[in-house]
């Protein structure tokens, strides 16, 4: 600006002097001329200055310009190092927070790993009670403590111990994470209605309460000690047991689980007494044996309190003596005879008795025969005979046998080899009362008067007896039978057997083809009739199997021969059967030429 000045001036000059020399001065032409040039050259001397002036500032605004740059970029860069540095020395947490379960007892180890806290206070706190604070242990509890760093341990757990835990880091704005502890409890029992032991009248109810405690709440269960509970189930899930009606069968030791699947289940036990008067149970109602020998009748008496059992023969109490002995092993009272005499059989009880009453039960010692059992096949080779066998038990020599056969009615049904009805069994009954007194004298006697007993009963139906009995047997198929006819046959055991398992076989003829029957037998000895069996079914086959040697009868055979082949006695040998009365040689050379003819 000031370098301008001058110039300005210079023109004024001019123009002054101009306006003079026009006002009446005259110039000075070469002094003139001298002067302007002398001025131009100073107007191009100032502005090449000038020019050089311009770029000087420009490099000088240049220079300012790229060194506040730079300034500034060392400065954003200075910046950005600093926040960097102060970043990462900032605390912070390498652990997360989290949920621990654990069983009380055991130890407790929640982690707190941190970072960069070297200017900074870590603490644990739960709620508003501070735990640590640094590496100082605040709390009183003498279980707690830090361990590798500042992890926090709580020794034996209690289920106190659930909740939340802080573990804090005391910045400005205080950093934390926190970790749940749940302590699971494994199961207690704490009460039982009854305290164990439980005593009731027969027929009364119970109800049994078991509460259990843990985390998680447990499940409880009912059992019973080697049994199954009275409902018929092996477990109730219950806390609660309730039987009515309680007898003997229902006491026992019951058992309360309670389950939730942390550690060991908890149990305990209530043991229940029912409190009732006497119950006897005889082992075998009837005893057989014989004389001689040793027989023992059993009671199985059961009651609370232990009941007092006696013997009786009929109403003679008995005591122990050198025959009569006295066995009680539980609930097992056993009374043992030795050397049986016959006076020795007869009926005879046990009679018991406790504060809540008293109980009887009969036995029987018998010198009968056993009930016999059939042993042949149900189904016959033949169509109109069957051969019947059955064996028996007696200590005494069999003596005779009634067997009673008859066609089954229509409408009972056939199971296996017995009858699936009661008419059968009634009727059966109802036919052996009326006929057992008559039978042995009508069919058992003398061989005109069996004749005439079987020449009523239509002319055949029965065969084979023993001795007199041949007389009236008859042969064919001639006999038809009413809807329930009994058919009644008394055969002497001859020779007589002493074993003790004894049998008979028995040729039915007289029967019609493809036909149910059913038959049952007596036996009897020296001390009377057995017990009937019960029925037996059998059944004809439609037709014939082997060759039936009665159609020889016309051929030579005598009705006795034919006799001998239909009966045969055993003992328990069963192997050694001996035949009555066997053919001749010359009989059966003649069968045999009949055959082969």
């Amino acid at each position: 600006m000031h370098l301008t000045k001058p110039c300005g001036s210079n023109k004024r000059s001019s123009s002054s002097s101009s306006s003079s020399n026009q006002g009446g001065t005259i110039p000075n032409t070469f002094h003139s001329n001298k002067s302007s040039n002398k001025m131009a050259g100073i107007t191009r001397t100032i502005s090449q200055q000038r020019h050089h002036i311009h770029q000087r500032i420009l490099a000088h605004t240049l220079l300012l310009a790229v060194a506040a740059i730079a300034l500034l970029q060392l400065q954003n860069l200075e910046s950005v190092s600093a926040q960097s540095m102060m970043t990462k020395n900032e605390p912070m947490f390498i652990s997360r927070s989290e949920t621990f379960k654990f069983i009380t007892g055991e130890t407790i180890v929640l982690p707190c790993e941190v970072a960069n806290t070297d200017t900074y206070v870590v603490a644990w706190k739960r709620g508003i009670a501070i735990l640590t604070a640094g590496s100082v242990k605040v709390t009183p509890d003498p279980r707690v403590r830090l361990v590798n760093g500042f992890n926090l341990q709580i020794r034996e757990a209690l289920p106190t111990d659930a909740g939340d835990y802080i573990c804090q880091i005391a910045t400005m704005d205080p950093r934390e994470i926190t970790h749940t502890v749940e302590i699971l409890v494994p199961p207690r029992i704490h009460h039982i209605s009854t305290g164990g032991h439980l005593q009731v009248k027969k027929g009364s109810s119970v109800r049994i309460e078991c509460s259990a405690t843990g985390n998680p709440m447990p499940n409880v269960t009912w059992s019973r000690k080697n049994n199954i509970l009275p409902n018929g189930e092996e477990k109730l899930h219950s806390h609660v047991l309730s039987i009515e009606n309680v007898d003997r069968h229902k006491g026992g030791v019951y058992i309360c689980t309670a389950n939730n699947r942390v550690g060991q289940p908890a149990s305990s036990q209530v043991v229940l007494h029912v409190l009732y008067s006497p119950e006897i149970a005889v082992e075998r109602p009837v005893v057989f044996s014989g004389e001689g020998h040793e027989a023992m009748l059993v009671c199985i008496v059961h009651g609370e309190t232990q009941p007092e059992v006696i013997w009786f023969k009929d109403t003679m109490q008995l005591d122990t003596t050198e025959r009569h002995i006295m066995e009680t092993r539980g609930s097992r009272h056993t009374l043992i005879i030795r050397k049986v005499h016959p006076q020795d059989f007869g009926n005879y009880s046990c009679v018991a008795e406790n504060q809540l009453g008293k109980a009887r039960k009969t036995l029987q010692l018998s010198g009968k025969p056993n009930v016999a059992v059939f042993n042949s096949p149900p189904i016959s080779q033949y169509k109109e005979r069957y051969n019947i066998s059955w064996a028996v038990d007696s200590h005494s020599p069999i003596e005779e046998y009634k067997l009673s056969y008859r066609k089954l009615p229509q409408g009972h049904e056939v199971v296996g080899n017995a009858i699936d009805s009661q008419s059968s069994s009634s009727s059966l009954s109802s036919s052996q009362s009326s006929s057992s007194s008559s039978s042995s004298s009508q069919m058992y006697g003398s061989g005109l008067h069996s004749h005439h007993i079987g020449s009523n009963m239509g002319g055949g139906g029965v065969s084979g007896g023993v001795g007199q009995m041949g007389s009236y047997a008859g042969y064919g198929n001639l006999m038809h039978w009413g809807r329930n006819d009994w058919r009644n046959v008394v055969l002497p055991a001859m020779p007589v057997s002493h074993h003790y398992s004894q049998g008979m076989s028995y040729m039915v003829r007289g029967l019609d083809p493809d036909q149910h029957y059913e038959a049952t037998v007596q036996s009897r000895n020296r001390y009377g009739w057995s017990d009937l069996t019960n029925s037996f079914v059998f059944s004809t086959s439609s037709n014939d199997g082997p060759v039936d040697l009665s159609t020889f009868l016309n051929h030579g055979l005598s009705d006795n021969e034919m006799r001998d082949l239909s009966v045969t006695f055993y003992g328990s040998s069963a192997i050694n059967r001996q035949k009555l009365g066997l053919l001749a040689l010359s009989s059966a050379t003649l069968i045999l030429s009949l055959v082969l003819a």
